[in-house]
Parts: C-alpha cells; structure tokens; sequence
C-alpha cells in the first residue's frame, strides 16, 4: 500500500472515531459530546483511585440488600485483584454483562446518601469498569448473592503505599465521637464503611485463603445437609454455599474458582486441616483491638454514638464549603487574611464545623 493510501485511511479512522464522540461541531473548537461520550469521561473521574472502586463495591452489595460481604485482596506486581462475595438479591443471568453498562440500575424509585454521595444513578459499577483493566461477575442468581472480581493496573488507578496498616478508633477530643484514624487504604475504607452501616451489614477482609476458610466457617452452620446431598453441580447453589459444602481439597477448589477465588490445592488442604483460620469480621477486629495490632488494648468507646451523627453527602459539603469561601471575602478585607485551603466541613449530632484554614498577610 502507497504511503498515500496509508494517510487516507489513517484520516478516515480518526474521522470515524470523532464521529463517535461528537455529536455536534459548534466551530471555535468547541464541541457537544455524546452522552456516551460524556458518560465515558464521567466515569473516570468518578474513581480517582483504587479506595475509591472498594468503596462502590461495598456500597453495591449494601444496596442488593447484603448482610455479609467478604473482600477478598491480592497483588502481584502493579496488578490489584478485588473480589467481593454477597448474600444479596443476586443478578439474573442475562443481566451479568448490563449491570456494567452506563445507567443502569435496580434502584427506579429510590437511591441512597451516604458520606460518599449519591449511590443509585446506575454509574458505580460502570465506573469500576472504566477505570479497570476488567470486572465481571464471577457467579450469581437472584436470591443466591453474587460473587464480582475486579482486575486493577496501579500503575494507572493509583492505591495507598500503605496496604497493610489497620485504622484505630478514638474519641475526637471536640465532641467525643468516635473516629478511625490511620492510612486512607482498603482496610480504613472497609472500617468506615462497616462503622457506617453498623447493625446491618458486616465485612470480612482477608486474602482468597482467609475468606474461603472465613466463609467455610461462617456459612456451613445454617445449611440443611439433607438438601445438599442430592447436589451434582455446585453451580447450582448459592455463591457462599458452594465453599463449606466441598468434601475434600479437589472439591474445595474448584468451588473457590468457581466464585473468582483462586488459590492452590495446597492452600485448600491447610484451609481443610485448620492450618488457615478464619479472619474476624472488620468490626470485630476494629472493637477487641482498637483497631490496630498494639498490645496495648484501647478503652471501650461507644460505636453506636457514631451511627447518630448527622450525615452530610460530600456534594452538599463541597458546595456548603465554597459558598463559605465566597462568604469569608468579608474578613479577608477587613484583617488582610488568606485563605490556604478550601473550608472543611464536618457535621456531628448536634452541630456542623465549618474550618477556615488562613494565613496572615503582612
């Protein structure tokens, strides 16, 4: 092919993909984008970071009606797995690729406000996508929980450097609420999340190994055995059923792949001989512990206090916190002040804390 031929159709190729991104040329270099389009860049700004993708999953299960959610973490190089088992209402089978697509949700007449926004617009699960390398779901049925792996490159969706530090609960010297302090990392997103939604749904954290030894032993307890032994397919159970009904290692592990988790058939003959134990759920961990790994046990605070906080959505204290920036023009004038950063805004039960942080001028 002439060099000719090749520039043409390089120019036709960019003219197509234009196309699909612009609906309407208004000249002047500006454009109208595609609501796909619009939707695409959206959704990349929507998850800023891996926290960020842990946080909607979690909050996915939450809105399935999901009283146990286990996360199951891994990382090989740059390359963060995600795996998260429920006992939701589960995902009918034709819907397990549509659940990713751009506005679609099972929440019409009603949506969710929680410390990170709005949650029922049908775009957290397509941002997760966006911003993956892949996500799918590895096993679900309506009734029966679901069970969805999420691959990451952190090479391009950034995580904490600090995986492994456990947040600890203290009493905030302003008001007595407790707190979770620590590094912004999966644990500390799992520990808000729980402290959030305390009462109604419980988190366990751990590798593949301790959620199938977790699940194994969480789960194993409220099935009917006289119902199991007629099973051929353990495909044909619920997602947290297939893991304590496996009989032996073969059986153990093909039950784990089955829901997104691998691990070895050694792994399997430690989880079965009681070499892995099962993890305590984040809460747990959070009030025997403090939190943390310390030896030294931390007082007892009262967790159900923090449930009665007022909760402020971030969209509401990001735009409270710019009309107090404009409103602060009138004592910057009059003492020659600076602001240094935008205004913090922090609501308890009784009262919303407005923070102005300034610097003097000369």
């Amino acid at each position: 092919m002439s060099d000719a031929a090749e520039l043409v159709d390089f120019i036709s190729a960019a003219g197509q993909e234009r196309s699909l991104r612009v609906e309407e040329d208004l000249g002047g270099g500006y454009v109208r984008l595609r609501v796909s389009e619009a939707e695409r860049r959206q959704a990349r700004h929507d998850i800023r970071c891996v926290e960020d993708a842990v946080i909607e999953l979690l909050r996915n299960a939450r809105d399935a009606g999901a009283r146990h959610v286990y996360l199951a973490t891994s990382k090989d190089g740059d390359v963060r797995t995600l795996v998260v088992l429920d006992d939701g209402r589960g995902i009918p089978k034709g819907l397990r690729e549509r659940i990713f697509d751009a506005r679609v949700t099972s929440k019409l007449d009603s949506v969710h406000v929680d410390r990170w926004g709005v949650h029922g617009r049908g775009m957290a699960l397509f941002s997760v996508r966006e911003n993956a390398l892949s996500a799918e779901v590895m096993a679900s049925a309506p009734g029966a929980g679901s069970s969805i792996r999420v691959v990451v490159d952190t090479g391009n969706l950034a995580e904490r450097t600090d995986q492994s530090t456990w947040p600890t609960m203290g009493e905030d010297g302003e008001d007595g609420h407790t707190i979770v302090r620590g590094p912004h990392n999966i644990i500390r997103c799992c520990a808000e999340f729980v402290l959030d939604e305390r009462g109604r749904v419980d988190v366990w954290l751990g590798s593949a190994a301790d959620i199938v030894a977790t699940i194994r032993e969480q789960t194993r307890v409220h099935l009917d055995a006289s119902e199991l032994l007629f099973v051929d397919d353990v495909n044909e159970l619920g997602v947290l059923e297939r893991i304590p009904v496996a009989a032996d290692a073969s059986e153990l592990l093909v039950a784990a792949r089955s829901v997104g988790l691998e691990m070895s058939e050694r792994t399997a003959h430690r989880i079965l001989s009681g070499q892995i134990r099962p993890v305590r759920s984040v809460f747990s961990r959070l009030s025997r512990r403090g939190g943390g790994h310390g030896k030294t046990r931390r007082s007892e605070v009262d967790l159900m206090r923090e449930q009665r906080r007022l909760r402020v959505s971030s969209d509401d204290a990001q735009r409270f916190s710019r009309i107090m920036e404009r409103d602060f023009a009138f004592l910057a004038e009059r003492y020659y002040l600076t602001l240094s950063d935008a205004p913090t805004v922090r609501a308890t039960s009784e009262k919303v804390v407005v923070t102005f942080h300034v610097s003097q001028g000369d």
